[in-house]
C-alpha cells in the first residue's frame, strides 16, 4: 500500500515534516508494510520555507537585513536541495511581527529588507525565486524593495525618496537602469492568496492598513499615494497595475512585483505543489493524507488540504484530512475533494495541553485511520 502524506504545519506546535512523521508512525504501527511518501506542505504563508527545505532536502540561510523600520535583523530563507530555487518569506524581513504595536505606522515602514533577501538569493546563483508575501508591516508599494535592488525612486529634485508609505506622494520618476540585471534571468513566482486591487475600498490601504497601524486619516493618504504610484509606474513602463487582482497584497508589493519585476502572482499552495513535486509522488498511490491545524470553511480558500485534495483527484485518489481542530462547518471540504476529516484531539483539553500533546495525538489518530484501512473501509 502506497500512502502520500502531505500535511501543512500545525501552527505553534509541529512543522509540516513533524506532522508527516507522526502520521507515518501511526500508520506503520498498524500496517508495517505501508509505503509512506512524506511531502511536507505549506500554502505560501508561515512555514513555506521549512516545508520546501524539508521536502527537497535543502538548506536554511541567514542574512542580515533591515527590518520595516530600518533596524538590523537576521532573516532566514531557504535554498532547495538542487540549489536552483530560493524560498523567501517576506515576513522574515518586513513582517508585522518585527514591529511592536506601538511602533506600527505604515507611513514609515519599508519593504527594503525584502529586497535585500532577494539580492542575497541572486548572489547564490538561483534561477527561480518563490516569494511568499503574507504578514507584511508595510504599505509602501514595494518601493523599499526596489531601492534595495538598485532601483532609483526620485522626487522632482532628482533625490531619492525616503522610506515608507508617506514618501510615495513625492515620487516623480522611477529609474530602473541600475536595477540588478540578474532579476531578468530568474523566474519570480509570488505566493499570493488575496485578490485585492491596489486602491479603493477593497484595496491595500483600506483592507490591510488598520492591522498595520493605519488610522482612517492615514488610510486616505496611503490610498492616494498608491494610486499615485500606479500612475508613475504606468508612465514609466506602460504597465497598468491599478486593478490587477492581488496588486494590493502586502501593501501594494504585489502590484510592484508584477509591474516592475516581471513576477507572476499565483495561489501559494499551487506554487508549493509544483516546488515539492507532489503530483509525481501521487502517481501510483492508493491514498492521500493531508491536514492542518484547523479545518473549517476557510480551508476552501487557498489552504493546503484542499489544494492537496484537488491534486489528488486528478489521480482519483481518496483523501483524508487530519486536523488539530474541526469547526462545525468543516464538512464543506467534502465538496472540494476531502473525503473524510478527523480531529486529533481525543478529549476536552486546554489549548496549551493540545499543543503539547500534538505529536502523540496525531500518531493516535493515524493509528485509528490505519485500523479502518486494514478493515478495508477506506481504500478500494
Amino acid at each position: 500500500m502506497r500512502i502520500v502524506i502531505a500535511p501543512d504545519s500545525y501552527k505553534e506546535s509541529l512543522t509540516a515534516m513533524e506532522v508527516a512523521n507522526a502520521i507515518e508512525k501511526g500508520i506503520t504501527e498498524i500496517i508495517p508494510s505501508a509505503q509512506c511518501i512524506k511531502v511536507p506542505m505549506a500554502d505560501g504563508g508561515e512555514g513555506t520555507v521549512q516545508a520546501i527545505i524539508d521536502a527537497t532536502h535543502g538548506e536554511i540561510n541567514e542574512t542580515k537585513v533591515r527590518d520595516p523600520l530600518g533596524r538590523s535583523v537576521t532573516a532566514l530563507w531557504g535554498i532547495s536541495g538542487d540549489k536552483t530555487t530560493a524560498i523567501i518569506e517576506m515576513a522574515a524581513a518586513s513582517g508585522i511581527h518585527l514591529v511592536s504595536e506601538e511602533e506600527r505606522n505604515p507611513l514609515l515602514t519599508s519593504s527594503y529588507g525584502t529586497g535585500e533577501l532577494i539580492k542575497a538569493a541572486l548572489d547564490k546563483g538561483v534561477k527561480h525565486i518563490i516569494l511568499g508575501i503574507g504578514g507584511s508591516a508595510t504599505n509602501d508599494a514595494g518601493c523599499g524593495m526596489l531601492q534595495a535592488l538598485g532601483g532609483r525612486l526620485l522626487n522632482r529634485e532628482g533625490n531619492s525618496i525616503l522610506p515608507g508609505g508617506s514618501a510615495i506622494s513625492e515620487l516623480s520618476d522611477i529609474d530602473l537602469t541600475a536595477m540588478d540585471p540578474r532579476l531578468e534571468e530568474v523566474t519570480l513566482d509570488v505566493a499570493c492568496d488575496v485578490d485585492n486591487p491596489l486602491c479603493g475600498p477593497e484595496g491595500a490601504s483600506a483592507v490591510f492598513g488598520p492591522q498595520k497601524g493605519a488610522t482612517p486619516e492615514m488610510i486616505s493618504r496611503l490610498d492616494d499615494n498608491l494610486r499615485h504610484f500606479s500612475d508613475v509606474v504606468k508612465r514609466t513602463t506602460g504597465a497598468d497595475i491599478l486593478n490587477i487582482p492581488g496588486s494590493g497584497a502586502a501593501g501594494g508589493l504585489g502590484g510592484c512585483l508584477v509591474g516592475l519585476c516581471g513576477a507572476t502572482l499565483k495561489a501559494g499552495v499551487d506554487i508549493i505543489i509544483e516546488a515539492v513535486s507532489l503530483e509525481k509522488a501521487m502517481d501510483g498511490a492508493d491514498l492521500v493524507i493531508t491536514g492542518e491545524g484547523r479545518i473549517d470553511s476557510q480551508s476552501i480558500h487557498g489552504k493546503t488540504p484542499v489544494g492537496v485534495a484537488k491534486a489528488a483527484k486528478k489521480y482519483h485518489l481518496p483523501v483524508i484530512g487530519i486536523a488539530g481542530a474541526l469547526s462545525y462547518d468543516s464538512d464543506v471540504v467534502r465538496q472540494y475533494g476531502i473525503d473524510a476529516v478527523f480531529s486529533v484531539v481525543p478529549r476536552a483539553v486546554s489549548l496549551e495541553q493540545a499543543l503539547k500533546d500534538a505529536d502523540s495525538n496525531v500518531q493516535m489518530c493515524a493509528r485509528n485511520i490505519a485500523a479502518l484501512i486494514s478493515l478495508g473501509t477506506v481504500v478500494r
